[in-house]
């Protein structure tokens, strides 16, 4: 699998100034960071979503091949890109280490489909012919994906085109992303995390929904990336 030589910034959240924080917050991490619960915990952890509407703000995502693998952005060559993870750690207890592994998720609140905006401002988007880019600085009906929360707690992402993401091997053993399979099998199938902090943003404007009550859009003026993860200042919120 070839991918162009990103420049490496560690991920970085809110109170890690001060190295014994960072430690508690790994901590707090590694104990919320691997299910869906801890809704009360660290906002910053990393958690599975349990509904499609929870597939919001900074979000990871990872397919179980071997080595796993996580959709990533090369900011150097401007595509998307499929980079290998370690080996000697449990598949759901990874989290984002580089920018470029996080994609940011955004809605406008009630609709089942979403964009997946890279930190340099691109989003993922996949045409008629199934081939997956990450090339556009504006959102039509191509960059639109919809989450499906599978039985097993995995997820597929349909596009425009009611066909699934998928992790392909072409010639020589490479791997890369396509857009075209009808079915949802083992190439489809994709662990994701989002911060906990989003989750509960999701979850809460479901229920007031449920309950009648008029609640504030979460789209990309709710999204306090640049808060967060402080080198992504640079993405400026669009207006729908």
């Amino acid at each position: 699998m070839s991918e162009g030589k990103v420049k490496s910034k560690k991920l970085t959240f809110k109170g890690d100034k001060k190295a014994k924080k960072r430690k508690r917050q790994d901590d707090d991490e590694h104990d919320h960071g691997n299910s869906g619960e801890g809704s009360s915990g660290n906002p910053q952890a990393w958690v599975k979503p349990d509904q499609e509407l929870e597939v919001l703000g900074p979000t990871y995502i990872v397919h179980p091949s071997e080595p796993p693998i996580c959709i990533t952005y090369d900011s150097a060559r401007g595509r998307v890109a499929l980079h290998p993870l370690p080996t000697d750690q449990n598949i759901l207890e990874l989290t984002p280490t580089e920018i470029s592994h996080v994609w940011v998720v955004t809605r406008i609140a009630g609709s089942p489909t979403i964009n997946l905006r890279t930190a340099d401002g691109k989003f993922l988007s996949c045409d008629a012919h199934g081939i997956v880019s990450c090339d556009r600085e504006a959102r039509g009906p191509q960059e639109e994906w919809t989450p499906i929360i599978l039985p097993d707690g995995m997820v597929a992402f349909q596009n425009n085109y009611e066909k699934h993401l998928s992790v392909d091997e072409v010639a020589g053993g490479t791997l890369q992303l396509r857009g075209d399979s009808e079915n949802v099998g083992f190439a489809e199938r994709f662990h994701v995390k989002v911060q906990n902090e989003y989750k509960r943003k999701a979850g809460e404007e479901d229920r007031k929904k449920k309950e009648g009550e008029t609640v504030q859009k979460i789209d990309e003026v709710g999204t306090k990336l640049a808060s967060t993860i402080p080198f992504l200042a640079a993405i400026r919120p669009e207006s729908r």
